[in-house]
């Protein structure tokens, strides 16, 4: 039966109150698939229908419910409830759900925990929201070198249940990484052999204060499921999952969208945004980007008389400044891409403007010839305008071709200048880049009308 189908008719049998029905469909559904029952229950009946789920599948579910279903869960729960679900969760699980929470909830939960889970969460909820020791789990097995490959499949069977991974396993002495091992290399040796003898010495990990964008494109890069994090000492401490990266680079992402929108970041979804949060995170650049555009107004009404003088060129204005806004975007999200993904770093800035240089050259040279053609065909010739003369067709591609010279520049100098002082690339995208672009774009028309029109 198709996902869709069975959503369907779990969703009607809800609404119906048909809970024994309910109950045995829900229990063959994967976690994910029950987690988007919940958002379609009413309030009152979603600690219901998680008291329906099997105890396993009921936690597993919990972890894909977003943080104010929880908030509602766990605040219905007893205290022995909230013992099994923390028992249930891997330790990072439970950090992002503590770090989503209220005082009152967080409380309820470190209340019910034990003493050794107490510290090893606190330890984890140290570590800078940046890093690679915020996302990573200090759940992985691990051998020592003069274990048997026997002897490690004994310490899987018996610990491997409530471990986050069991296919990448370390080798260490005195917690210090020495090596890693999968379980293909030790399902396929000798079970007499040690693991010292079939490890890897050669460990990709990094360190607990490492960033953690930069971890999970690690991961990516490297083609593992998991990635060790060392300390200091070099000392094992964690590793981050292949899950948690996926989670952080959509994170990013989302992050990164939001800012080149000009929207300052949330990490609520679009519905569980109220409108006026929404409008607090939207108003400020919408009022930086009114004042800059003030620019612009200045630059037309000190050029009115010129205008005036010639009242075509007017016409072709918005054109202008779109075009260059588009080139700028283009050159913009190209180099945040690209620093964003390590390929860009701020060592090849002369590269970067000499390659965007020779792009902005071809493409403003495309785009002129064609707006000439145009020009001349359409609004002169077809549309039979006089004012469109050879002369202001001359203007305006002239001001259009070095519009899209200027853009594609500023376009890939302010992200990488952004990022040599600190500040996110992702700031410094379209929105921005338009109005520095409109007003030089602006700038340039009049004075290149000046000069060939004598105006």
């Amino acid at each position: 039966m198709e996902r869709t189908t069975v959503f369907d008719i779990v969703i009607k049998l809800l609404e119906q109150r048909k809970f024994a029905e309910l109950k045995t469909i829900m229990a063959e559904m994967n976690p994910a698939d029950i987690a988007s029952i919940f958002e379609e229950a009413e309030e009152k009946d979603i600690p219901l229908i998680f008291r329906l789920l099997p105890k396993e599948l009921a936690y597993e579910t919990f972890s894909y419910l977003d943080s104010d279903m929880q908030e509602q869960l766990i605040l219905a729960f007893s205290d022995k409830e909230i013992r099994d679900l923390v028992d249930e969760l891997f330790l990072d699980d439970t950090v992002d759900i503590i770090e989503e929470m209220p005082a009152n909830v967080v409380n309820r939960i470190l209340k019910n925990t034990d003493e050794a889970t107490r510290r090893q969460i606190n330890e984890l909820l140290a570590y800078p929201d940046d890093s690679a020791g915020s996302v990573m789990t200090t759940e992985f097995i691990y051998f020592a070198k003069e274990m048997t490959v026997d002897e490690a499949f004994v310490k899987i069977r018996k610990l491997g249940v409530v471990k986050e991974t069991i296919y990448t396993c370390y080798v260490t002495e005195d917690r210090v990484l020495l090596g890693v091992v999968s379980l293909l290399e030790l399902l396929t040796a000798d079970p007499e052999t040690t693991v010292g003898d079939i490890m890897d010495t050669n460990v990709i990990s990094v360190g607990t204060k490492d960033d953690k964008e930069t971890v999970a494109r690690d991961l990516a890069k490297y083609n593992l499921l998991a990635i060790p994090v060392v300390d200091d000492e070099k000392k094992l401490v964690g590793i981050v999952t292949v899950d948690d990266a996926i989670d952080v680079l959509t994170d990013e992402s989302t992050e990164d969208i939001e800012k080149m929108a000009a929207i300052m970041p949330s990490d609520k979804p679009y519905f569980k945004t109220s409108v006026f949060e929404m409008f607090r995170k939207r108003i400020p650049w919408l009022l930086l980007l009114l004042v800059s555009s003030t620019f612009t107004s200045a630059i037309i009404t000190g050029f009115e008389e010129k205008l005036a003088a010639s009242v075509v060129l007017t016409a072709y204005i918005p054109m202008l400044m779109d075009s260059g806004g588009n080139a700028g975007g283009q050159s913009s999200a190209t180099i945040i891409r690209g620093l964003s993904l390590g390929d860009i770093n701020l060592r090849d800035i002369g590269r970067v403007i000499w390659k965007e240089l020779r792009v902005a050259l071809t493409c403003g040279a495309v785009l002129a010839v064609f707006n000439f053609l145009k020009l001349f065909l359409i609004d002169n010739l077809l549309l039979g305008n006089p004012a469109v003369t050879i002369t202001v067709d001359l203007v305006i591609c002239l001001t259009l071709f070095i519009a899209i010279i200027v853009a594609k520049l500023i376009g890939c100098i302010l992200p990488i200048g952004a990022k040599a002082i600190g500040i996110d690339p992702a700031v410094m995208a379209s929105p921005f880049i338009t109005t520095i672009v409109d007003a030089t774009s602006l700038l340039a028309y009049f004075w290149i009308a000046t000069a060939i029109l004598k105006i």
